[in-house]
This record gives C-alpha cells, sequence and structure tokens, in this order.
C-alpha cells in the first residue's frame, strides 16, 4: 500500500529560515557606522557643505574629492527625500457636531 495512508509526519524535512520566511542576511541600514554612505564630490568647499547636512541628520558617510570626475551624492539624496506616508483627515460622523462651527449636526449642516 502506499505511504498516504499509514504516513503521519513530514516526508520532507522542513526547510531552514535562511530559505524562507525571515530575512536573516538582511543588509545594514545606509547610513548607518556599518554601511557609510559612499559620496563623490568635486571640491573641498562641497566637501564642508555635505559634511554639515550629514552632521545635521546624524548619519556616517565616506566623502571622495575628485576634481575630475562628476559629483555623486545619489545616496544622500535618497535618505533625504524619502516620500512621505500620505494621510486623510476623517470625516466626522452624520451625527457629531459640523467641524464648520455651526453647532449643527454634520448631517444638517455640510453633509448633504
Amino acid at each position: 500500500m502506499s505511504d498516504k495512508f499509514f504516513f503521519k509526519g513530514r516526508k520532507t524535512p522542513k526547510p531552514k529560515h535562511e530559505s524562507y520566511g525571515y530575512n536573516t542576511k538582511r543588509t545594514a541600514k545606509p547610513g548607518s557606522e556599518a554601511f557609510p554612505l559612499q559620496l563623490l564630490v568635486t571640491s573641498e568647499a562641497r566637501k564642508q557643505e555635505i559634511d554639515a547636512i550629514i552632521a545635521e541628520h546624524q548619519l556616517f558617510a565616506d566623502i571622495v574629492i575628485d576634481e575630475k570626475a562628476q559629483e555623486d551624492i545619489l545616496q544622500l539624496d535618497g535618505i533625504l527625500n524619502r516620500p512621505k506616508t500620505a494621510t486623510v483627515a476623517k470625516l466626522p460622523q452624520r451625527n457629531e457636531s459640523c467641524p464648520c462651527g455651526s453647532g449643527l449636526k454634520y448631517k444638517k449642516c455640510c453633509g448633504k
């Protein structure tokens, strides 16, 4: 007879966490001490400006000055210009007072 009627338990061993589910090999957060930003600037004055921005936002970065290369601060721009979460103001319920200040219920005033 076949196994499917008498076998109790797993036919295949349970896989380890690294093969599914949890991300056990997650990279470090960019801009931290373990994973600093890699930036390229063209002058010493620009390096001072970038240092001030990095200190203000409490980040870590390795800044290289190369006058012949094009400036590359894309990683810093990505961290500073993250999109904000959109929030929507909650409308009042029908029987709550109207937010316009009329003293009427919302259903009789602005909620028509």
